[in-house]
Formats: structure tokens, sequence, C-alpha cells
């Protein structure tokens, strides 16, 4: 499958990069074409101005021609999206949910007449999207991430805007106690990853 890699860290030594550097690998083994975005090296906007505002409502109702104010990086997203078969997203969890360049990204990318079209009052992906994978790092627990805050990013992210579109294999890698982890456990949960992604097929990474 063609693979595009949406990244959000801003630390380049983050074990989110080595996730990063690890799904890369693995594509690459298997002969996978991959594109990655870097929305913090690309200095990415994440806020809906209101030109963005402007183009969200108006394409809605007449489709890409209301898209000509929005970002030109935004623009290059789109293409990317239209290219690629598996969309994989790598951030780390802050205050229970995704960092504001990776919201900015939903908000601002996954977008009427990018994303999706409105049919008949439902949202239907206008994307080539097969499949989408998001991996995640965090320090709470994971049962304490599912009883106390309802998991939120699969709320908000998984059902809420992926299968919302019409995206029903949607994947959540979550990486637990990050931050307490031995060396051997981030070591074995980046060759987990890299495998996976040489296989690219589905099964759960060992949870922190």
């Amino acid at each position: 499958m063609k693979t595009l890699i949406v990244f959000n860290h801003p630390n380049g030594g983050s074990f989110c990069s080595a996730i990063m550097e690890a799904v890369e690998k693995g594509l690459k083994a298997s002969g996978q074409p991959c594109r990655i975005i870097n929305l913090d090296r690309d200095g990415f906007d994440p806020v809906m101005r209101t030109k963005d505002l402007i183009a969200f409502a108006g394409a809605g109702r007449i489709g890409v021609e209301a898209l000509e104010p929005i970002d030109d990086q935004v623009k290059e997203y789109k293409d990317h999206l239209e290219w690629a078969d598996h969309l994989v997203m790598i951030f780390p969890i802050w205050w229970m949910t995704m960092p504001a360049m990776m919201k900015g990204f939903v908000d601002k990318v996954i977008f009427p007449a990018i994303a999706y079209n409105m049919v008949k009052g439902r949202l239907v992906s206008r994307l080539p999207l097969r499949k989408v994978t998001v991996i995640t790092t965090m320090n709470t627990p994971a049962d304490v991430y599912r009883d106390m805050f309802n998991n939120s990013i699969e709320g908000s992210l998984i059902n809420g805007t992926f299968r919302q579109i019409g995206i029903e294999d949607v994947e959540w890698i979550s990486l637990n106690g990050v931050k307490p982890a031995t060396q051997e456990q981030r070591t074995a949960w980046l060759e987990e990853i890299q495998q996976r992604f040489v296989r690219n097929t589905s099964g759960e990474v060992g949870k922190g």
C-alpha cells in the first residue's frame, strides 16, 4: 500500500521520532512507497482562520472551488492524502488528547471537498484511504485512560472523525507508560512496530 505518515512531536529525539523511523524502516524493507508530513518541521499553522471557516462553509455547498483561499500547505497535504491508501498518524497524548498541530491537521485537512463530501445528510469519504493507523504514546496507564478518560482519542479521532466519514478500518496502537519503560521495553516496541509495517498486517503491539 501507499502509506502517508503524519507526524507531530517538536523534539527530534523523542520516542515518537523513533516510532516514525521504525514505521518508515518497516515500509521501506517491504518495498511499500511512503511519504512523510512532519508538521513541526513544516511549521504548520494549526489555527482555523476566518478564511478557513469561509472555505469550510463554501466547500460543503459548492465543493473544491471553495478551497482556493486555504493555505498552500494544506493544498499540498491534500495532494498527499489523495495519493495514499494508508494513513499513519504518530503523536504523543498530552492532557488526554492530541497536540495542537495534529488537532489542527484534523480541523484544516480532514475537511469538506478534501477528505469527504456531504451526501444526503451523511459524510462520505472522497479519499482512496483503505486504512488508518493511529500510534500514540502516553505515560497514563491504559486502564486509567480507558476508565477515567473514556479513551478520548478513540471517541474524537477514530470514531468521531475517520469512522464518521466512512473509513471503517481504523487501528489504534497505544503505547502506555512510556516514560517509566525500560530501554529493553522501548526497543521491543520499536522492533514490533517495524515488523508490523514490514508485514503491514493487523495485530496488537504489547502495551506498557
